[in-house]
This record gives structure tokens, sequence and C-alpha cells, in this order.
């Protein structure tokens, strides 16, 4: 008999992930960098419709991310407000 074995996630972070991320109060990264230990489970975010990101929500910000299943790697993209992440996306 086979076990499904669950492996954690490997997070990576793009060069600028943290244009805004680094401009945010303590508490507001504190509650992303817990969200972003949570997505080190193996558990696979919801994508987007005819899109290469898959994306996270922690309250009114988003965490925008490619994932590499065969390597159990999320690439974190963006994170930011949910207005910021339209005008990100939009630009991508």
């Amino acid at each position: 008999m086979n076990v499904l074995e669950l492996k954690p996630w490997k997070l990576e972070f793009i060069p600028d992930w943290d244009a805004h991320f680094k401009k945010f109060d303590k508490s507001v990264k504190e509650q992303i960098l817990k969200k972003l230990n949570q997505m080190k489970q193996p558990l696979q975010a919801r994508g987007l419709h005819s899109s290469k990101y898959q994306v996270e929500e922690t309250g009114q910000y988003r965490i925008a991310i490619k994932t590499d299943s065969e390597n159990r790697i999320k690439k974190i993209q963006f994170i930011g407000t949910h207005k910021q992440y339209e005008k990100w996306y939009k630009n991508q």
C-alpha cells in the first residue's frame, strides 16, 4: 500500500517582491509573515482563471505566487494590498 507523502513547500522570493511589503507597519508584516509560514504546509493555493499565478489572501492583502509542483517550491512574486495587486497584475 502506498502512503501519500505530504512534503512541505519551500518558499523563494523573486527580486523586488517586497516593494510594498517593506512599507507596511509591523502588525501587517507579522500578519503576512504568519500567512507565509502557513503557505509552507502541503496545501494548494487557489489559481486565477487563465493565469500563471496563484493567490493567497490574508485580510485585505494579496500574495501572488508561481508554483513549481515538481520541486515543491512556491515563488513569491508580489505582496501588497488588493488595489496594489490589481495594478501589479495588469502590468504582468
